[in-house]
């Protein structure tokens, strides 16, 4: 695998994903790094993250619901399409977990000493590939670079202590919040946990850690006083954007995450032109992929890979999932689409909604309309056909021009197999029909309303098949017996 290259380095760079922890505080019994954000793991961001940075190899280091974890990692796709190239993901099991230096010292042995190591952890999910980028090179092969950030209130962080006041000042010192004195404490430089570090020095002094501290656990940030004293040059890269630092140990701050995801995928999208009815009620679990001029009201979640084209209008509270729309569709509001494997494709100028429902395998030509209470799967409407009212079509292929009547459904499923109906061009299919697949109705027929049709029709035909109409003038009703 490629490995990063810095600005005047070609060290190859190796991951190490922290993610041992059980969560508490999320009282769930998922483990932590799997809870989701934007549709996607936790840990899958941070994978996604190393796999922008063309890492060599990724080290993850388990322990709370290892089994859980580790297959998930396993089935990881990257989803923010930064690379095409599976990473290389090992693993070392941290059990029990005795602090962070404990858990890098399991990852040790997986990682080869003419590379650097970046040290990144599985419930920090929103670091963004730039940071990490200009971390590596502060830290360029040669010295350990800590990522940074001035808080107004670091209580529970680890402070970062300099030789002196300013940012120009050298540090010299992590110091955990549990460890630190009064004065410490009034240091608003907090260490976010990320670092880069030339893995050969790393494993010495990972061996010279030790758990003489307030928690009994072995520090990780111990190794910035032996870097201190072995005259190796610690450097801070300082950063504003709290969001990319931020961790999750409850459901509340994961949803204040959430929001923060979610809030960058909407101004990514307005600064490439798309129109968002309002930034703060839109939600992407997935790849939203726009043309020019797309419009989105209030209210709409984006799942899977969804691409839609030039000026496609998208109504309030839709869910549309692995879908491809094209060019000035509108999607009324209360649509629901979901392609799930097969996908769904809408054509040009197509009318869809509101609450109409395309399943799996739909596919609809330039200009079809599927109107209210709808539902459509896979099934394929040709140029100009109407569905516009209360009807089914499943596995269906239905001509150009064709209308189908509110009420009427293909009955495409005898118990045991599902059979398909095709429709040709120009048929006029009336309210509260029931076409028996396996059938074909030609072109240019039309079947009569409430007509139910067992067998194929030749083209240019009426088709009605009703049971004689009765009635019986003066019929009363039943009435309830008295008690």
């Amino acid at each position: 695998m490629t490995a990063l290259v810095n600005k005047s380095s070609s060290t190859p760079t190796d991951v190490v994903i922290m993610a041992a922890g059980k969560g508490t505080r999320m009282k769930s019994s998922l483990p932590k790094v799997l809870h989701r954000l934007g549709g996607h793991a936790l840990l899958g961001h941070v994978l996604d993250c190393a796999a922008g940075l063309s890492a060599r190899r990724v080290v993850v280091i388990t322990g709370h619901g290892a089994i859980e974890v580790e297959a998930a990692c396993t089935r990881f796709q990257g989803f923010s399409g930064t690379s095409q190239t599976p990473l290389d993901i090992q693993f070392a099991r941290q059990e029990p977990q005795l602090g962070t230096g404990h858990a890098v010292q399991q990852a040790v042995p997986l990682l080869a000493d003419d590379g650097v190591t970046l040290v990144l952890s599985g419930d920090v999910p929103l670091t963004q590939t730039a940071t990490l980028q200009a971390l590596m090179g502060q830290c360029d092969g040669q010295r350990l670079a800590l990522l940074t950030l001035s808080m107004p209130d670091p209580t529970g962080y680890g402070r970062i202590v300099r030789s002196g006041p300013g940012a120009s000042a050298q540090v010299r010192a992590i110091v955990e919040h549990k460890d630190a004195s009064d004065a410490q404490r009034q240091i608003h430089e907090i260490y976010s946990g990320i670092m880069a570090v030339p893995t050969a020095l790393l494993r010495r002094w990972l061996a010279r850690l030790d758990n003489h501290n307030a928690q009994n656990e072995y520090y990780l940030t111990d190794i910035v006083k032996f870097a201190v004293a072995d005259g190796v040059a610690v450097v801070a890269h300082q950063i504003t954007d709290a969001a990319q630092v931020a961790g999750v140990n409850s459901p509340v701050q994961l949803a204040e995450l959430e929001r923060a995801y979610q809030q960058r995928r909407a101004v990514a999208l307005m600064e490439q032109g798309v129109r968002l009815a309002d930034p703060a009620r839109f939600d992407v679990r997935g790849t939203l992929i726009c043309g020019q001029d797309v419009e989105i009201d209030v209210n709409c979640l984006f799942e899977g890979v969804v691409t839609l084209g030039n000026g496609v209008r998208v109504g309030a509270n839709c869910v549309i999932a692995n879908c491809t729309i094209a060019a000035n569709a509108v999607i009324h509001p209360f649509t629901h689409i979901d392609g799930e494997k097969l996908g769904v494709e809408v054509g040009e100028g197509a009318l869809v909604g509101p609450f109409a429902r395309l399943r799996p395998g739909a596919q609809l030509g330039a200009e079809v309309h599927i109107g209210n209470f709808v539902e459509v799967k896979n099934s394929t409407l040709a140029k100009g056909a109407k569905a516009n009212h209360l009807a089914y079509l499943g596995d269906a292929t239905v001509g150009e021009r064709v209308n189908y009547g509110a009420g009427s459904i293909t009955a495409n499923y005898d118990g045991a197999n599902k059979h398909r109906t095709v429709i040709g061009d120009d048929v006029h299919i009336g309210s509260n029909c029931v076409l028996v697949a396996p059938i074909t109705i030609g072109a240019g027929g039309t079947v009569g309303g409430g007509t139910t049709l067992a067998k194929s029709t030749e083209p240019g035909g009426l088709h009605v098949a009703r049971a004689k109409q009765i009635s019986l003038p003066n019929w009363k009703r039943p009435v309830k017996a008295k008690k």
